[in-house]
Protein backbone atom coordinates (compact mmCIF):
# COMPACT_ATOMS: atom_id res chain seq x y z
CA UNK A 1 0.00 0.00 0.00
CA UNK A 2 1.23 3.42 -0.99
CA UNK A 3 2.08 5.99 1.61
CA UNK A 4 2.36 9.20 0.22
CA UNK A 5 4.15 11.68 2.11
CA UNK A 6 3.34 15.08 0.99
CA UNK A 7 1.81 16.39 -2.12
CA UNK A 8 2.54 19.84 -3.39
CA UNK A 9 1.45 21.73 -6.44
CA UNK A 10 4.16 24.32 -7.81
CA UNK A 11 3.87 27.11 -10.50
CA UNK A 12 6.88 27.09 -13.18
CA UNK A 13 7.89 30.19 -11.45
CA UNK A 14 7.92 28.38 -8.24
CA UNK A 15 5.14 29.08 -6.36
CA UNK A 16 3.24 26.72 -4.47
CA UNK A 17 -0.04 26.66 -5.51
CA UNK A 18 -1.19 23.77 -2.99
CA UNK A 19 0.55 21.43 -0.57
CA UNK A 20 -0.82 18.62 1.88
CA UNK A 21 1.83 16.85 4.72
CA UNK A 22 0.68 13.70 5.29
CA UNK A 23 3.32 13.20 7.98
CA UNK A 24 4.48 15.37 10.82
CA UNK A 25 7.31 17.24 10.26
CA UNK A 26 8.37 21.19 12.01
CA UNK A 27 7.80 23.99 9.74
CA UNK A 28 11.66 23.87 9.72
CA UNK A 29 11.53 20.80 8.11
CA UNK A 30 8.75 21.77 5.59
CA UNK A 31 10.51 24.89 4.50
CA UNK A 32 13.54 23.04 3.48
CA UNK A 33 11.62 20.19 2.00
CA UNK A 34 9.46 22.76 -0.36
CA UNK A 35 12.11 25.06 -1.07
CA UNK A 36 15.05 22.16 -1.81
CA UNK A 37 12.74 19.53 -3.75
CA UNK A 38 10.96 22.85 -6.09
CA UNK A 39 13.95 24.44 -6.95
CA UNK A 40 15.27 21.03 -8.19
CA UNK A 41 12.44 19.97 -9.75
CA UNK A 42 11.75 22.78 -11.51
CA UNK A 43 15.68 22.67 -12.31
CA UNK A 44 14.99 19.52 -14.47
CA UNK A 45 14.92 19.06 -18.20
CA UNK A 46 12.13 17.59 -19.27
CA UNK A 47 13.25 14.43 -20.93
CA UNK A 48 15.02 13.77 -17.74
CA UNK A 49 13.31 11.13 -15.25
CA UNK A 50 10.19 11.74 -13.44
CA UNK A 51 11.63 10.54 -9.93
CA UNK A 52 14.59 11.30 -8.01
CA UNK A 53 16.22 10.69 -4.72
CA UNK A 54 15.88 13.33 -1.71
CA UNK A 55 17.17 13.01 1.61
CA UNK A 56 15.83 9.66 3.00
CA UNK A 57 12.74 9.77 0.23
CA UNK A 58 11.74 9.76 -3.51
CA UNK A 59 10.35 12.43 -4.86
CA UNK A 60 7.94 11.64 -7.81
CA UNK A 61 6.74 14.24 -9.99
CA UNK A 62 5.11 15.39 -13.20
CA UNK A 63 3.96 18.33 -15.47
CA UNK A 64 0.79 19.34 -16.82
CA UNK A 65 0.39 22.50 -18.42
CA UNK A 66 1.99 25.10 -16.47
CA UNK A 67 1.69 22.98 -12.71
CA UNK A 68 4.34 20.46 -11.70
CA UNK A 69 2.56 17.79 -9.36
CA UNK A 70 4.52 16.28 -6.92
CA UNK A 71 5.13 13.89 -3.93
CA UNK A 72 6.89 12.45 -1.43
CA UNK A 73 7.32 8.88 -1.29
CA UNK A 74 8.77 6.37 1.13
CA UNK A 75 11.92 5.21 -0.36
CA UNK A 76 12.23 1.54 0.16
CA UNK A 77 8.57 0.29 -0.09
CA UNK A 78 6.61 2.70 -2.71
CA UNK A 79 5.74 2.17 -5.95
CA UNK A 80 7.37 4.87 -7.87
CA UNK A 81 4.67 4.28 -10.87
CA UNK A 82 2.09 3.77 -8.58
CA UNK A 83 2.28 7.25 -7.01
CA UNK A 84 2.45 8.40 -10.98
CA UNK A 85 -0.84 7.19 -11.54
CA UNK A 86 -2.37 8.90 -8.06
CA UNK A 87 -1.16 12.23 -9.64
CA UNK A 88 -2.48 11.66 -12.81
CA UNK A 89 -5.91 10.72 -11.44
CA UNK A 90 -5.55 13.62 -9.28
CA UNK A 91 -5.45 15.62 -12.69
CA UNK A 92 -7.96 13.83 -13.87
CA UNK A 93 -10.33 13.95 -11.43
CA UNK A 94 -9.61 18.28 -11.11
CA UNK A 95 -10.04 18.23 -14.97
CA UNK A 96 -13.29 16.83 -14.68
CA UNK A 97 -14.63 18.70 -11.69
CA UNK A 98 -13.55 22.27 -12.84
CA UNK A 99 -13.87 21.11 -16.63
CA UNK A 100 -10.45 21.74 -17.83
CA UNK A 101 -8.34 22.56 -14.68
CA UNK A 102 -5.87 25.60 -14.69
CA UNK A 103 -3.62 26.92 -12.16
CA UNK A 104 -6.39 29.83 -11.84
CA UNK A 105 -9.28 27.57 -10.93
CA UNK A 106 -6.43 26.16 -7.95
CA UNK A 107 -5.88 29.65 -7.07
CA UNK A 108 -9.26 30.37 -6.87
CA UNK A 109 -11.09 27.31 -5.79
CA UNK A 110 -8.34 26.10 -3.77
CA UNK A 111 -10.71 24.44 -0.77
CA UNK A 112 -12.03 22.43 -3.90
CA UNK A 113 -8.50 21.08 -5.20
CA UNK A 114 -7.99 20.09 -1.26
CA UNK A 115 -11.63 18.57 -0.73
CA UNK A 116 -10.82 16.02 -4.30
CA UNK A 117 -7.50 15.49 -2.76
CA UNK A 118 -8.92 14.56 0.98
CA UNK A 119 -11.44 12.46 -1.11
CA UNK A 120 -8.29 10.25 -2.72
CA UNK A 121 -6.16 10.17 0.12
CA UNK A 122 -6.63 10.38 3.61
CA UNK A 123 -5.01 12.10 6.11
CA UNK A 124 -1.99 9.53 7.05
CA UNK A 125 -0.68 9.45 2.97
CA UNK A 126 -2.97 6.08 2.03
CA UNK A 127 -4.66 5.94 -0.95
CA UNK A 128 -8.28 5.60 0.26
CA UNK A 129 -10.72 6.42 -3.72
CA UNK A 130 -9.55 6.33 -7.28
CA UNK A 131 -12.85 6.34 -9.04
CA UNK A 132 -13.05 9.51 -10.43
CA UNK A 133 -17.06 9.88 -10.32
CA UNK A 134 -17.08 8.72 -6.50
CA UNK A 135 -14.70 12.15 -5.70
CA UNK A 136 -16.86 13.87 -8.17
CA UNK A 137 -20.05 12.96 -6.25
CA UNK A 138 -18.33 13.25 -2.60
CA UNK A 139 -17.44 17.13 -3.55
CA UNK A 140 -20.75 18.14 -5.66
CA UNK A 141 -22.32 16.61 -2.54
CA UNK A 142 -20.39 19.07 -0.20
CA UNK A 143 -21.34 22.03 -2.57
CA UNK A 144 -24.82 20.87 -2.19
CA UNK A 145 -24.58 21.36 1.12
CA UNK A 146 -22.48 24.44 1.43
CA UNK A 147 -24.98 25.89 -1.69
CA UNK A 148 -27.89 25.00 1.21
CA UNK A 149 -26.23 26.51 4.26
CA UNK A 150 -25.67 29.89 2.20
CA UNK A 151 -28.98 29.84 1.12
CA UNK A 152 -30.64 29.26 4.64
CA UNK A 153 -28.38 32.11 5.78
CA UNK A 154 -30.04 34.37 3.31
CA UNK A 155 -33.50 33.20 4.21
CA UNK A 156 -33.37 34.11 7.71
Amino acid sequence: MSQIKYMLLASRQGKTRLIRWFQTLDPKQKTQILREVTTTVLSRKSKMCNILEYQDHKVVYKRYASLYFIAGIDSESDNELLTLEIIHRFVETMDKYFGNVCELDIIFNFSKAYSILDEMIMCDGSIIETSKEEVIHAVASMDAIESNDDLDRVLS
